[in-house]
Order: C-alpha cells, then sequence, then structure tokens
C-alpha cells in the first residue's frame, strides 16, 4: 500500500524554561537555564538539592479544580500541553470526524508523586487500617494522560500510552506517525509528560549516581559534552505533537510545521542503565531512522541529541554520531538542549522534537550551554560542532532527534521542511 505523508499541526509545551511553545523557544535560543534548588519537597538531606521544575503552571487555566484533584501532576501537564496543541492547530473539533482522531501518549515513570503520598500517609497510619485515595490507582497508572486526552475532547480513535523510560515520547510519536501514515486515523494527539521531581524520584536517582551533585552551581550543572560533567539534572513537564495526515490538514488549510519524514527504533541489549560504551544502539537507531525516511546522512543538517550530561552517555552518542554520519558529521549542528530544560525523562522526546521542529521553521539551532573548560574530555572529538553555549543560524533542512532510556531503549525520529 501507498503510504500516507504525515505532517506536524499544532505544538504545546510545559517545561522548565517557559509554559508555552514561544516562550519555551524564547529562552532555548537564548540558552537559558531552568536549574534551581528543589521546591516540590524537602532536599536538605539529600545528595542533589536542586533540578529544573516547572515555574508558576497553574492547572485551573486548563482543567476544571474538581477534575484537576484527580490528576497527578505528571497527566495535568499532559492534559495542559494537548490543549495548548489543539488550539495551536486550529482545530474545530466539534466538526471533525472524532473516531478518526486518537491519542497516543506516554510517560516513563507516570504517578510516582501519587504513589508516594498514598503509600506514604498508608505507613505513617496503618495501624488504623488501610484508607487510601478511591482515585489513587487512575491518579498512578502511565497510561491515563492518554485516556484524559481522549475523555476531555471525545476522540474515539486509537488510544494508548508508550512507556520505554527516556524515549518514551519519542516511540508515542513513532508509532503516531505509523497510525496515520497507513490510514489508521486522520490526526494523532502525541507526546509525553512527567513529573518526577519528589523525593522517591530524586533518591532513586540519586541511589543509582545518575544526578549531578553539583549544588553550589546549579544553574552551569547539565553540561552536556564538557569533561566536568557529573550526572543529568532532573526536569518535568509536558510536550505534544498534532500528527495529522497530509491532505487532510491541507483540506482544512491548516499551516504546517514540517513533515515526518522518518522512524527508528532499536535496543542496545547491553544494560540496565548504561549505554553501549561503543554507541552500537544510538548507532543502529540513527540508521533506522535514515532507511525509513529514505535519506542519506548528508541530507541532516542538525542533531538534537539525548546528551544528558553523563560521564558514558554522552561519549558513545558522539561516537555514534561519527560512525553514521563520517565527515559529514563535521558539517552538522548539534546540540542538547537538556542543558537547559534538564532531563525531562519520558517527556523529553516530545520537547526536543518541538525544538527541532522549530529549529526548521526558523532557521535556528538551540545551544548546548555551560561549556566552560577546555576541550579536554579524550573521549569527545571536539572538532564537531556542539552549538556549544550560542545559538546558531542556518538553514535546516532536516532535524534528527536522538532519545535513549534505561533498559536500553532507543527512538529516533527525522523532521524535515514541508515541501509540496
Amino acid at each position: 500500500m501507498e503510504l500516507k505523508r504525515v505532517v506536524v499541526t499544532g505544538l504545546g509545551a510545559i517545561t522548565p524554561i517557559g509554559n508555552d511553545v514561544p516562550e519555551f523557544w524564547e529562552n532555548a535560543i537564548k540558552g537559558v537555564s531552568g536549574a534551581g534548588p528543589i521546591t516540590h519537597f524537602d532536599a536538605s538531606l539529600f545528595k542533589t538539592q536542586f533540578a529544573c521544575e516547572v515555574k508558576g503552571f497553574d492547572a485551573s487555566k486548563y482543567i476544571d479544580r474538581k477534575e484537576a484533584r484527580k490528576m497527578d501532576l505528571y497527566t495535568q501537564y499532559a492534559v495542559a500541553v494537548a490543549k495548548q496543541a489543539v488550539e495551536d492547530a486550529r482545530l474545530d473539533v466539534e466538526n471533525e470526524d472524532k473516531n478518526r482522531i486518537g491519542v497516543i501518549f506516554g510517560a516513563g515513570i507516570g504517578g510516582i508523586r501519587t504513589f508516594e503520598e498514598e503509600v506514604g500517609y498508608y505507613a505513617i497510619n496503618k495501624a488504623n487500617g488501610p484508607k487510601f485515595n478511591p482515585f489513587f490507582i487512575p491518579k498512578m497508572i502511565s497510561d491515563i494522560a492518554a485516556g484524559q486526552i481522549s475523555i476531555m475532547y471525545g476522540f474515539h480513535g486509537p488510544n494508548f500510552a508508550t512507556c520505554s523510560a527516556c524515549a518514551t515520547s519519542t516511540n508515542a510519536i513513532a508509532d503516531a506517525f505509523n497510525y496515520v501514515r497507513l490510514g489508521k486515523a486522520n490526526i494523532i494527539v502525541t507526546g509525553g509528560s512527567e513529573a518526577a521531581i519528589a523525593a522517591a524520584g530524586v533518591g532513586g536517582f540519586n541511589a543509582m549516581h545518575a544526578l549531578s551533585t553539583r549544588n553550589d552551581d546549579p544553574q552551569k550543572a547539565s553540561r552536556p559534552f564538557s569533561a566536568s560533567r557529573d550526572g543529568f539534572v532532573m526536569g518535568e513537564g509536558g510536550g505534544c505533537l498534532i500528527l495529522e495526515e497530509l491532505e487532510h490538514a491541507k483540506a482544512r488549510g491548516a499551516r504546517i510545521y514540517a513533515e515526518v519524514a522518518g522512524t527508528g527504533l532499536s535496543a542496545d541489549a547491553y544494560h540496565l542503565t548504561a549505554s553501549h560504551p561503543d554507541g552500537l544502539g544510538a548507532k543502529l537507531v540513527m540508521e533506522n531512522a535514515l532507511e525509513d525516511a529514505g535519506m542519506r546522512p548528508e541530507d541532516i543538517d542538525y542533531i538534537n541529541v539525548h546528551g544528558t550530561s553523563t560521564p558514558v552517555g554522552d561519549i558513545s552518542e558522539a561516537k555514534a554520531i561519527k560512525d553514521v554520519f563520517g565527515e559529514h558529521a563535521y558539517k552538522l549542528n548539534i546540540s542538547s538542549t537538556k542543558s537547559m530544560t534538564g532531563h525531562l525523562l519520558g517527556a523529553a522526546g516530545a520537547v526536543e522534537s518541538i525544538a527541532s521542529i522549530l529549529a526548521i521553521k526558523d532557521g535556528i539551532v538551540p545551544p548546548t550551554i555551560n561549556h566552560e573548560e577546555g576541550d579536554n574530555d579524550e573521549g569527545i572529538d571536539y572538532k564537531l560542532n556542539f552549538t556549544f553555549n550560542k545559538a546558531q543560524k542556518r538553514e535546516v533542512k532536516a532535524a534528527l532527534s536522538n532519545t535513549f532510556g534505561f533498559g536500553g531503549h532507543n527512538a529516533c525520529v527525522i523532521y524535515k521542511k514541508y515541501t509540496e
């Protein structure tokens, strides 16, 4: 069968550097850090006492207060970004065939805050017998965000959640892309959200020695590809894309941000939490995405890397880029927006896809901030253009976005400038 073309017609974002897409993008281009002391709980006794929190989020702008009480914060973020994206796409929802609109939306962890609150309350009061909130389970489970979005709009199309740790929302986008290009839906609302800056989340990652402990200078803690990097910085928020079949979008006069060219998936099959030191899974996932898109390495102008600011992960991804792109690797712009947003875990792929799409739209590549020391990590080739510290203007005809998750899950998506 002939595959249909798929385009992006709407965007929504809640991030540590902006609570809508324009604010997020403006601050990303400026190189603003979203890091600061943790306010969600008392972190004074934790090894890491800072994170990239969302600031000033008002759920009542998007959700009835009564309904919001039934949702974990990660679901509130999901509903908020979905509303932003649907409005941005100028969808006349009531006059669309709702049986042909689906929601594929993921979370890597889900309602960990709710789990912590409910189980903690029980631990304190267990002598009096179990007493749990009746919404405990639906607030906690990682599929409920997709369900809440579909309920909100009455979308009856494909509806499920993806979960592949930090590759989650890129997996969601890949699935959405396939459902639309196979003709299973006209529109898919897709992306991911996360709200894991809680004692259990920070404590768990601390126990793994995964987080930066640069408590004296949080805003400079996320420093991908710099020799002094010491771990990732936790972030939170959500991102949402409206993926739409091209002819359907044209028929309703939709604005088109970019076209989805192809996606790739792979597994490291190596370690629970560490990427393969030679970047084998990362190499394979980028090759798979290029093949799916029918593109050559030379067709890519910008890579929004996974780039978490971990000692091993950054090296393996840089090696994989050189292996896949060869000499063209030195002509690419490469950047990690995690240097500004922190690591949004299951929401990372969606937010970084938005950055990739806007790089195409506006002809500017956001920076990798916080590079200060000399280029002295022997595992990294500093002849590559990591777009350190300052955004760079260039024509971006195609951008590739990488996400890799614990368990060895790798997902990649390529966007390209839309042409007739």
